[in-house]
């Protein structure tokens, strides 16, 4: 059994290293671009006439940075080789996902839009498993590049997590499919040409069957945005959206009729993974924050660091650190071994426990930086207030928790989802 990092990744978190000083950094602090990253002007991200979305400048200066590294062969690490890719692995995303937010918020890692220089890009990953061959022809390059993606529209106002239970429902006309029905928190449509639209073409509410995703043109008749929602950390990219009457083709069926809960599953333990290991090395660079100031700062003539107070929470925070990288980095590994549908329950303890200590963490960090902390002179409340909405998103933690325990009492079978394989 070894727990090293394997050399040819640690070789590689250098190379990202380097990258960030020579091509990132710069452009980070060009034409003011540090407004964005200033947490004082935190506000110049968001477009308050476009009613709170992500500022257009912004927005295309993530644009440049994933450009820049996709052409230096970064942006694409996960994805196949014959996609320009490294034929990334789930361990390799973990490890570099937290190595960069460890690296504390910047434009090299940015987690309030889930932008880093080593894509995330679960859309791809997607595509790359359920996308017919006409899908995949039109969308895997501009996926692979982070030109283009889409929204997803899953959760629905009246029902939550409970994605089974979804109103919205597609039915059969002559030689097209019409979609009917309404989401909410649907991230990403602002910037989306399509949608993906999880409707009930069968079955019964409750059933696993019975739903099928639809890669719907936002373009379409009937397709309206309804608001965006604005939240605890702005910019708001979340909105809801109605369908009437929604007309799309059977070519815009994503991953065949009736399969559509395989592809919410594969999507999240897909993504939960590595948002657990980004919350991780957010809190670790919470941590290690603290820590310095710690040793630096020198109320009534000691290191604050002397006191006990201060010792204490921080050794309960890292030493939950140490045990969830190691479980993290195994549930990665066995998600490499075994596939996707073979860990759900770990990824669903990797993910709810890495959000929640990461909001504890920030708070910490708050508290021993003082009215330092507090302020917006220092990253930490940004931190908390965009890390607070993982302990909701893509599964509250209850959720989560109720899904390791259907594990546990043998309520549900660690399997891929009926009619999926591990390789989809």
């Amino acid at each position: 059994m070894d727990f090293d990092i394997p050399a040819d990744l640690a070789a590689y978190l250098d190379e990202l290293d380097d990258f960030i000083e020579r091509e990132i950094k710069p452009l980070e602090q060009r034409d003011d671009n540090i407004r964005f990253f200033d947490h004082r002007r935190e506000d110049a991200r968001t477009d308050w006439d476009r009613g709170g979305l992500p500022n257009r400048q912004w927005e295309e200066l993530l644009a440049q940075a994933r450009q820049r590294a996709d052409e230096a062969g970064h942006y694409r690490y996960s994805f196949p080789a014959k996609y320009g890719g490294r034929d990334g692995t789930n361990l390799g995303m973990a490890v570099i996902r937290e190595h960069l937010a460890s690296k504390g918020l910047g434009l090299h890692c940015d987690l309030q839009n889930e932008h880093m220089i080593v894509g995330n890009n679960v859309g791809l990953l997607l595509m790359l498993e359920y996308g017919s061959p006409e899908q995949q022809a039109e969308w895997i390059e501009p996926l692979a590049a982070g030109r283009r993606g889409f929204a997803f529209g899953i959760t629905e106002p009246a029902h939550g997590s409970d994605a089974t239970y979804m109103e919205t429902t597609a039915v059969r006309d002559g030689d097209s499919w019409v979609i009917n029905g309404e989401k909410t928190w649907n991230t990403g449509v602002h910037a989306a040409s399509h949608d993906l639209i999880f409707a009930r073409t069968g079955g019964a509410p409750g059933d696993a069957g019975g739903i099928t995703a639809f890669l719907t043109p936002i373009s379409s008749p009937g397709f309206t945005i309804e608001e965006y929602l604005w939240t605890f950390n702005m910019p708001t990219d979340h909105a809801h959206v109605t369908f009437h009457d929604v007309r799309v083709q059977p070519s815009a069926i994503f991953g065949g009729e009736g399969r559509g809960l395989q592809v919410v599953q594969h999507f999240f333990n897909e993504n939960r993974i590595r948002q657990a290991a980004s919350s991780l090395g957010a809190a670790q660079y919470c941590i290690n924050e603290s820590v310095a100031y710690a040793l630096a700062r020198r109320p009534f003539g000691k290191p604050l660091a002397a006191n006990q107070a201060i010792q204490f929470p921080l050794v309960e925070l890292q030493t939950q650190c140490e045990m969830l990288r190691v479980l993290i980095h195994k549930t990665a590994w066995l998600m490499d071994r075994d596939g996707p549908f073979s860990v759900s329950d770990k990824v669903s303890m990797c993910n709810y426990w890495a959000n929640r200590l990461c909001c504890e963490a920030a708070d910490r960090a708050m508290q021993v930086h003082g009215g330092l902390g507090y302020s917006r002179h220092k990253p930490f409340e940004h931190i908390y207030r965009h890390h607070r909405r993982y302990r909701i998103t893509e599964g509250a933690e209850e959720i989560q928790m109720r899904r390791v325990a259907g594990y546990m009492f043998g309520f549900m079978r660690q399997r891929a989802p009926k009619g999926v394989t591990e390789s989809g």
